[in-house]
This record gives C-alpha cells, sequence and structure tokens, in this order.
C-alpha cells in the first residue's frame, strides 16, 4: 500500500468534486463529473482532446463556474469564492502556458506567490511598521528557501522572460509553493519539455508531496509521466468520467484504451 493510500484510508476526501457539469451555449463540456482527492495524494486527470480536463480544472480554481454539482474543500463548497480568494483557502496552480510576469525577475515573481498568505496594507506598508518589516523578512526566507528547494538561487535576479521555458515553469511552480498550497493544481507541467525534463519534473512532483506534504492534482497529456508519477488516475472522455483507480488498473480499462487508440470498427 502507497503512502497516500495509508493516508486516504478512513479519512474524508480533502477535495470532493460532486456531480459537476459544466455547459457553454448547449454543448456539454462537463457532464455529471464526480472523484475524491484525499490527502498526500497525486492525482492524475487524463483523457483525450476535448475530454473536459481543462474545463473541470478552471472550475477547480474557480474560473469557470459549474453549470450544477459542488466542489468541495474540506467539507466546504468553494463555488461562492472568487477566483482571486481561491488561494487563501490553499489551492495553488500553474498554467499550460507560463502566466508569469515577464519582466519582472525570478524573485519577484515568486514573492507575488506569497501574497495571498500576507495581511498588510497600504498604510501599514507606507508608514513601515515594525510588524511589517518583520512580515517582510518572513517573507524574503520563505522566498529564497523555495528558490533553493526547486534549484533556481542562480537566476533569481534574472528577468524572467530571458529564461529557458523549461527554468519558467519551475519559477512558475515556485510562485504556487510560496502561497503554501494544500494542494496544487498542475496544467500539463510536461508541456514544451524534453524527454529527461519530464522525468526530472516527475521526480520533483513526488518530492513535493512527501517533503512539503502538498496534494497534487496532475492534469497532464504526457501519459508516460501521469502513469509513473500519479497514485490514483481519473480518465475522462466527452465530458464524462471513463473509469477510475490505479495508473495500472486505468492503463489497462478498455474503454480508455478505446478512447485514446480507437476501436478497430471506428
Amino acid at each position: 500500500m502507497t503512502q497516500a493510500q495509508q493516508l486516504a484510508q478512513g479519512h474524508a476526501p480533502l477535495l470532493a468534486v460532486r456531480d459537476v457539469s459544466v455547459v457553454f451555449g448547449g454543448i456539454v463540456a462537463l457532464n455529471g463529473v464526480s472523484f475524491d482527492m484525499h490527502q498526500g495524494q497525486i492525482l492524475g486527470l487524463i483523457g483525450p482532446n476535448g475530454a473536459g480536463k481543462t474545463t473541470l480544472f478552471n472550475c477547480l480554481s474557480r474560473l469557470y463556474q459549474p453549470s450544477s454539482g459542488d466542489i468541495l474543500m474540506e467539507g466546504v463548497s468553494i463555488l461562492t469564492r472568487p477566483p482571486h480568494k481561491i488561494a487563501e483557502i490553499g489551492i495553488g496552480r500553474t498554467f499550460q502556458n507560463v502566466a508569469l510576469f515577464p519582466n519582472l525577475s525570478v524573485l519577484d515573481n515568486v514573492r507575488v506567490g506569497t501574497h495571498a498568505r500576507t495581511s498588510s496594507d497600504i498604510i501599514s506598508d507606507s508608514l513601515k511598521l515594525a510588524w511589517i518589516r518583520r512580515s517582510e523578512a518572513s517573507v524574503n526566507k520563505k522566498v529564497h528557501d523555495i528558490l533553493a528547494y526547486l534549484d533556481l538561487e542562480a537566476v533569481a535576479h534574472s528577468i524572467v522572460s530571458g529564461l529557458p521555458f523549461g527554468t519558467q515553469k519551475r519559477v512558475e511552480l515556485a510562485r504556487a509553493l510560496a502561497a503554501d498550497p494544500k494542494i496544487l493544481l498542475l496544467d500539463e507541467p510536461a508541456g514544451g519539455l524534453n524527454h529527461e525534463e519530464v522525468h526530472v519534473l516527475g521526480d520533483l512532483v513526488r518530492k513535493i508531496r512527501n517533503e512539503r506534504k502538498i496534494t497534487v492534482l496532475l492534469v497532464e497529456h504526457h501519459m508516460g509521466m501521469v502513469m509513473s508519477t500519479a497514485d490514483h488516475v481519473v480518465a475522462l472522455n466527452f465530458g464524462r468520467k471513463l473509469a477510475e483507480g490505479t495508473p495500472s488498473q486505468v492503463q489497462a480499462d478498455p474503454d480508455v484504451i478505446k478512447a485514446y487508440l480507437g476501436s478497430k470498427d471506428q
């Protein structure tokens, strides 16, 4: 039994997706999708193009509002929260297309990630109150610790736009970690990476789960990475849940094979 399975046994889910449907102008993008994520799990969300993965991901990060159903974080619905308040309850995310501030340094991009967990205001900042100075010192330490953790110290003062794509992906991951998430949503993190970088990324995702005790939802086209990294996999197709289980169970599921490879009579 894996570490994640042991953690999941006997505990309520950290995140519960309950019968979520999304309809865009008559097009059904998601149709009654349900699954649970437990503390300490790495859950892989897979499916062919158009399966509904990104739509579901955007519901979880509150960019989309489900047409019906609910999403519960520690038993409380997240659907009343606006997107800019989602980090406060412990949901962090990266984006398929890197969404950094290109003209800022690595250090400043990661510092932005701490904003969800700070409580300063413009008056306190301008007066440089003692508690603000202590908070700044704490933020600076946290940012440098995360840069060291992700091997980004050497580029801390570099402008993000001049860095290789794989490094920019790590900067975005660092920014997400700076908000102290309970759940980390990774949107196609292997996109644009070479084979070696994908292997390193898989190791890094497991390291983050194991060492920082962060639960991970991984949306990824790279099947090899999902199957070697995730503890649990949910497969979608045409907006419906097609299969769910361990990576080996989902990989061997006839409906999943058909969805990816097609059937002989198609």
